[in-house]
Protein backbone atom coordinates (compact mmCIF):
# COMPACT_ATOMS: atom_id res chain seq x y z
CA UNK A 1 0.00 0.00 0.00
CA UNK A 2 1.23 3.44 -0.61
CA UNK A 3 2.91 5.43 2.21
CA UNK A 4 -0.03 7.90 3.76
CA UNK A 5 0.04 11.40 2.98
CA UNK A 6 2.34 13.30 5.57
CA UNK A 7 0.02 15.02 8.35
CA UNK A 8 0.12 18.39 8.35
CA UNK A 9 2.74 20.14 10.76
CA UNK A 10 -0.18 21.34 14.36
CA UNK A 11 1.23 24.79 14.25
CA UNK A 12 -0.26 25.44 10.61
CA UNK A 13 -3.97 25.60 11.85
CA UNK A 14 -6.43 28.17 11.21
CA UNK A 15 -7.62 30.72 13.21
CA UNK A 16 -10.19 28.80 15.23
CA UNK A 17 -7.33 26.39 16.05
CA UNK A 18 -5.18 23.45 14.49
CA UNK A 19 -6.50 21.59 11.17
CA UNK A 20 -7.99 18.04 12.47
CA UNK A 21 -5.45 15.00 11.72
CA UNK A 22 -6.10 13.71 9.28
CA UNK A 23 -5.86 10.30 10.40
CA UNK A 24 -8.41 10.87 12.68
CA UNK A 25 -10.01 13.63 12.06
CA UNK A 26 -13.73 13.77 10.36
CA UNK A 27 -14.03 12.85 6.80
CA UNK A 28 -16.58 14.34 4.25
CA UNK A 29 -17.24 13.10 0.83
CA UNK A 30 -18.70 15.17 -1.85
CA UNK A 31 -20.30 12.99 -4.81
CA UNK A 32 -22.50 14.09 -7.24
CA UNK A 33 -25.22 11.07 -7.41
CA UNK A 34 -26.84 9.07 -4.30
CA UNK A 35 -24.92 5.62 -5.13
CA UNK A 36 -22.04 7.24 -6.64
CA UNK A 37 -19.57 6.97 -2.71
CA UNK A 38 -20.82 3.70 -2.58
CA UNK A 39 -19.45 2.23 -5.62
CA UNK A 40 -16.28 4.55 -5.53
CA UNK A 41 -15.08 4.30 -2.00
CA UNK A 42 -17.89 2.40 0.03
CA UNK A 43 -15.20 0.34 1.55
CA UNK A 44 -13.13 3.09 2.62
CA UNK A 45 -15.82 5.26 4.22
CA UNK A 46 -16.70 2.18 6.09
CA UNK A 47 -13.25 1.63 7.28
CA UNK A 48 -12.91 5.18 7.96
CA UNK A 49 -16.34 4.66 10.58
CA UNK A 50 -15.17 2.13 12.09
CA UNK A 51 -11.65 3.40 12.79
CA UNK A 52 -14.18 6.46 15.28
CA UNK A 53 -13.80 8.78 12.60
CA UNK A 54 -17.16 10.82 12.13
CA UNK A 55 -18.17 10.46 8.25
CA UNK A 56 -20.67 12.62 6.75
CA UNK A 57 -21.63 12.12 2.89
CA UNK A 58 -22.94 15.64 0.57
CA UNK A 59 -24.75 14.30 -2.62
CA UNK A 60 -24.97 17.36 -5.14
CA UNK A 61 -28.09 16.07 -6.96
CA UNK A 62 -31.17 14.56 -6.18
CA UNK A 63 -31.10 11.77 -8.70
CA UNK A 64 -34.24 12.46 -10.52
CA UNK A 65 -33.23 11.21 -13.91
CA UNK A 66 -31.73 7.69 -12.73
CA UNK A 67 -34.28 5.68 -15.00
CA UNK A 68 -34.52 4.52 -18.03
CA UNK A 69 -38.59 3.96 -17.58
CA UNK A 70 -40.16 7.43 -19.41
CA UNK A 71 -43.02 6.39 -17.01
CA UNK A 72 -40.92 6.53 -13.64
CA UNK A 73 -42.25 10.19 -11.74
CA UNK A 74 -38.94 12.21 -11.39
CA UNK A 75 -40.27 13.93 -8.08
CA UNK A 76 -40.84 10.23 -6.69
CA UNK A 77 -38.09 8.63 -7.97
CA UNK A 78 -35.86 11.61 -6.06
CA UNK A 79 -37.62 11.09 -2.90
CA UNK A 80 -36.79 7.18 -3.17
CA UNK A 81 -32.94 8.39 -3.95
CA UNK A 82 -33.09 10.09 -0.63
CA UNK A 83 -34.49 7.28 1.35
CA UNK A 84 -31.83 5.03 -0.39
CA UNK A 85 -29.38 7.36 0.69
CA UNK A 86 -30.23 7.22 4.72
CA UNK A 87 -30.48 3.26 4.21
CA UNK A 88 -26.87 2.95 2.68
CA UNK A 89 -25.16 5.63 5.08
CA UNK A 90 -26.15 3.25 8.02
CA UNK A 91 -25.13 0.47 6.81
CA UNK A 92 -21.41 2.13 6.28
CA UNK A 93 -21.73 3.73 9.45
CA UNK A 94 -21.74 7.12 8.80
CA UNK A 95 -22.63 9.72 10.49
CA UNK A 96 -24.92 12.03 8.30
CA UNK A 97 -26.02 11.78 4.59
CA UNK A 98 -27.23 14.99 3.33
CA UNK A 99 -28.86 14.95 -0.65
CA UNK A 100 -29.15 18.22 -2.50
CA UNK A 101 -32.00 19.26 -4.90
CA UNK A 102 -29.90 20.05 -7.96
CA UNK A 103 -31.83 17.94 -10.63
CA UNK A 104 -29.58 15.15 -11.91
CA UNK A 105 -27.72 16.17 -15.27
CA UNK A 106 -27.76 19.90 -14.26
CA UNK A 107 -24.92 20.36 -11.83
CA UNK A 108 -22.73 23.12 -12.43
CA UNK A 109 -19.98 24.20 -10.75
CA UNK A 110 -21.68 27.85 -9.53
CA UNK A 111 -20.47 30.38 -6.60
CA UNK A 112 -23.95 29.11 -5.30
CA UNK A 113 -23.03 25.10 -5.18
CA UNK A 114 -19.08 25.91 -4.02
CA UNK A 115 -21.01 28.17 -0.98
CA UNK A 116 -22.99 25.10 0.14
CA UNK A 117 -19.83 22.72 0.01
CA UNK A 118 -17.40 25.19 2.16
CA UNK A 119 -19.99 25.93 4.05
CA UNK A 120 -20.52 22.37 5.17
CA UNK A 121 -16.72 22.06 5.15
CA UNK A 122 -16.55 24.93 7.57
CA UNK A 123 -19.17 22.92 9.86
CA UNK A 124 -17.59 20.04 10.15
CA UNK A 125 -14.02 20.91 10.16
CA UNK A 126 -13.29 17.89 8.13
CA UNK A 127 -9.65 16.31 8.03
CA UNK A 128 -9.79 14.67 4.99
CA UNK A 129 -12.36 15.09 1.53
CA UNK A 130 -13.14 12.58 -0.32
CA UNK A 131 -14.94 13.03 -4.03
CA UNK A 132 -13.62 11.78 -7.71
CA UNK A 133 -11.42 12.58 -10.17
CA UNK A 134 -12.47 15.31 -12.19
CA UNK A 135 -9.68 14.60 -15.03
CA UNK A 136 -10.83 10.79 -15.29
CA UNK A 137 -13.15 11.16 -18.52
CA UNK A 138 -12.43 8.16 -20.95
CA UNK A 139 -12.63 4.37 -19.44
CA UNK A 140 -10.70 2.48 -21.96
CA UNK A 141 -13.16 2.50 -25.26
CA UNK A 142 -16.01 1.43 -22.95
CA UNK A 143 -17.08 4.37 -20.97
CA UNK A 144 -16.60 7.99 -20.72
CA UNK A 145 -17.47 9.70 -17.37
CA UNK A 146 -21.06 11.37 -16.38
CA UNK A 147 -21.04 14.92 -16.67
CA UNK A 148 -21.86 15.66 -12.94
CA UNK A 149 -19.24 13.19 -11.98
CA UNK A 150 -16.65 15.63 -13.41
CA UNK A 151 -18.40 18.77 -12.20
CA UNK A 152 -18.80 17.18 -8.83
CA UNK A 153 -14.63 16.75 -8.44
CA UNK A 154 -13.79 20.08 -9.68
CA UNK A 155 -16.47 21.69 -7.16
CA UNK A 156 -15.27 19.53 -4.63
CA UNK A 157 -11.23 20.78 -5.41
CA UNK A 158 -12.67 24.40 -5.92
CA UNK A 159 -14.43 24.22 -2.58
CA UNK A 160 -10.98 23.25 -0.72
CA UNK A 161 -8.66 25.55 -2.59
CA UNK A 162 -9.28 28.53 -3.27
CA UNK A 163 -12.14 28.39 -0.62
CA UNK A 164 -12.83 26.80 2.62
CA UNK A 165 -9.39 27.95 3.68
CA UNK A 166 -9.53 31.67 2.57
CA UNK A 167 -11.42 33.76 4.98
CA UNK A 168 -11.99 36.14 1.71
CA UNK A 169 -14.05 33.42 -0.13
CA UNK A 170 -17.88 33.46 0.95
CA UNK A 171 -16.59 35.67 4.10
CA UNK A 172 -20.43 36.36 4.45
CA UNK A 173 -20.43 32.60 6.50
CA UNK A 174 -17.23 34.23 8.58
CA UNK A 175 -20.16 36.70 9.78
CA UNK A 176 -22.25 33.85 11.07
CA UNK A 177 -19.93 32.62 13.00
CA UNK A 178 -18.15 29.91 10.93
CA UNK A 179 -13.89 30.43 10.45
CA UNK A 180 -11.79 29.26 7.42
CA UNK A 181 -10.94 25.66 7.71
CA UNK A 182 -8.41 24.53 5.22
CA UNK A 183 -8.30 21.12 4.22
CA UNK A 184 -4.72 19.16 3.34
CA UNK A 185 -5.95 15.59 2.47
CA UNK A 186 -7.79 14.82 -0.40
CA UNK A 187 -8.70 11.72 -1.48
CA UNK A 188 -10.20 11.36 -4.99
CA UNK A 189 -11.80 8.09 -6.59
CA UNK A 190 -12.17 6.81 -9.87
CA UNK A 191 -9.11 8.04 -10.75
CA UNK A 192 -6.85 6.99 -13.66
CA UNK A 193 -3.85 7.99 -12.10
CA UNK A 194 -3.89 6.68 -8.64
CA UNK A 195 -1.36 6.88 -6.25
CA UNK A 196 -2.75 4.90 -3.04
CA UNK A 197 -4.38 2.13 -2.91
CA UNK A 198 -6.63 1.67 0.64
CA UNK A 199 -6.62 -2.28 1.85
CA UNK A 200 -10.53 -3.04 2.39
CA UNK A 201 -9.99 -5.95 2.85
CA UNK A 202 -13.44 -7.21 5.14
CA UNK A 203 -15.43 -4.66 3.69
CA UNK A 204 -16.15 -5.59 0.27
CA UNK A 205 -19.43 -7.31 1.65
CA UNK A 206 -20.50 -4.02 3.76
CA UNK A 207 -19.98 -1.80 0.65
CA UNK A 208 -22.02 -4.28 -1.48
CA UNK A 209 -24.64 -4.34 0.78
CA UNK A 210 -25.20 -0.40 1.09
CA UNK A 211 -24.98 -0.34 -2.66
CA UNK A 212 -28.15 -2.96 -2.45
CA UNK A 213 -30.30 -0.21 -0.44
CA UNK A 214 -29.76 1.87 -3.74
CA UNK A 215 -32.87 -0.28 -5.25
CA UNK A 216 -33.78 2.07 -7.86
CA UNK A 217 -30.56 1.25 -9.27
CA UNK A 218 -29.80 -2.29 -8.72
CA UNK A 219 -33.26 -3.84 -9.59
CA UNK A 220 -32.91 -7.25 -11.22
CA UNK A 221 -29.69 -8.58 -11.99
CA UNK A 222 -28.03 -5.47 -11.79
CA UNK A 223 -26.76 -6.22 -8.26
CA UNK A 224 -25.31 -8.97 -9.58
CA UNK A 225 -23.28 -7.42 -11.62
CA UNK A 226 -21.77 -4.87 -9.67
CA UNK A 227 -20.99 -7.56 -7.08
CA UNK A 228 -18.66 -9.21 -9.60
CA UNK A 229 -17.41 -6.19 -11.17
CA UNK A 230 -16.67 -4.53 -7.77
CA UNK A 231 -15.30 -8.25 -6.61
CA UNK A 232 -13.25 -8.26 -9.59
CA UNK A 233 -11.75 -4.48 -9.61
CA UNK A 234 -11.57 -4.62 -5.86
CA UNK A 235 -9.37 -7.95 -6.39
CA UNK A 236 -7.48 -6.42 -9.17
CA UNK A 237 -6.53 -2.86 -7.04
CA UNK A 238 -5.58 -5.17 -4.24
CA UNK A 239 -3.40 -7.59 -5.89
CA UNK A 240 -1.12 -4.43 -6.44
CA UNK A 241 -0.41 -3.78 -2.95
CA UNK A 242 -0.58 -7.20 -2.04
CA UNK A 243 -4.28 -7.38 0.33
CA UNK A 244 -6.63 -8.94 -0.51
CA UNK A 245 -9.31 -5.99 -1.51
CA UNK A 246 -8.29 -2.32 -2.31
CA UNK A 247 -9.88 1.01 -3.22
CA UNK A 248 -7.43 3.15 -5.45
CA UNK A 249 -7.48 7.01 -5.29
CA UNK A 250 -5.52 9.85 -6.17
CA UNK A 251 -4.32 10.89 -2.81
CA UNK A 252 -3.61 14.90 -2.33
CA UNK A 253 -0.98 16.22 0.71
CA UNK A 254 -2.12 19.99 0.11
CA UNK A 255 0.00 21.94 1.87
Amino acid sequence: MADPAPAPDPDDGDEAGAQPDPVAGPVLAVFAHPDDADIGCGGTLAKFADAGREVHLLILTNGDRGSGDAAVDRTELAAMRRAETQASAAVLGLASATVLDTHDGELDNTPEIRARVVRTIRELRPGTLVSCDPTAVFFENKYYNHADHRVAGWIALDSVFPGSGNPHFFADQLASGLEACPVYDVWLSWSQEPNHREDITGFLPRKIEALSRHVSQVEGNLLGFFEDWLEEEAAEEGAKVSVEHAESFRRLALD
